[in-house]
């Protein structure tokens, strides 16, 4: 299937080195982003993961005390498989996000940790694409990335970070933001979908929970193969780039 203008969407730019993911929840990013990441990070390229939350709230069966550190845990083990090793998360609740100075300023202060070329998100627009209401949290921290990926940058906000060490970073050069109903880039993925599929499988909790009507591969199969068509290739992860 095409874009509507008839072009296919063309590469992301991969003139980089580092990246820094930022999302919500323990499996936002096994939903598309994985497999893009197994790609690069296969390519000697350095992926860091941000969580804002554990997910503690994400297991009907299991309270949230139980539930954190097991998605925390379960969340590692699949940042593992697709090289990534650095996996952060900043202790905000779960289903509770709120947009504010706060949450800006924590991400802010993981992009000078990281100091990354370019930082990946979860789609912040109203929906996916379809009728389907987005969640606030997805809303909330998308759009926190984008801001704090320019305050980072700057020495006169959060002043604080500078007593912590930090340094300001204006080294983001574009926020990619996967799962949007408006690619506007894509990563060929061709090759590494099966150890994308492997990540999202590690969430081995949070998927039971789901019950036996959602197939993790069939799930990311369809969308890479969609994505694939619309550039030109067998599988791709779909992003629109924001500049920074």
């Amino acid at each position: 299937m095409e874009t509507e203008n008839s072009e296919l969407l063309p590469p992301l730019p991969e003139d980089w080195e580092r990246a820094l993911a930022v999302v919500a929840h323990p499996d936002d990013l096994e939903y598309g982003s994985a497999s893009a990441v197994a790609r690069w990070t296969s390519e000697g390229k350095s992926v860091s993961y941000v969580l804002v939350t554990s997910g503690e709230a994400g297991i009907d069966s299991l309270g949230p005390e139980e539930a954190g550190p097991l998605r925390a845990e379960e969340e590692r083990a699949s940042a593992a498989i697709v090289g990534v090793d650095a996996v952060e998360f900043l202790g905000h609740r779960d289903g509770m996000i709120e947009y504010g100075l706060g949450l800006r300023r924590d991400i802010s202060a993981a992009i000078r940790r990281h100091r990354p070329e370019i930082v990946v998100t979860i789609n912040h627009h109203s929906t996916w694409g379809g009728r389907s209401f987005n969640m606030a949290d997805h809303r909330v921290v998308g759009l926190a990335v984008i801001d704090a990926a320019r305050d980072a940058g700057n020495r006169w906000l959060f002043r604080e970070l500078l007593d912590r060490g930090l340094e300001p970073w204006d080294g983001v050069r574009m926020v990619c933001v996967n799962g949007s109903p408006h690619p506007t880039h894509a990563v060929d993925v061709t090759g590494f979908l099966e150890r994308g599929v492997d990540s999202l499988l590690a969430h081995r909790a949070y998927l039971d929970n789901l019950g036996e009507g959602f197939d993790a591969r069939a799930f990311l199969e369809s969308g890479a193969s969609h994505m694939g068509r619309q550039a030109g290739v067998d599988h791709a992860v779909g992003f629109e780039v924001i500049d920074v």
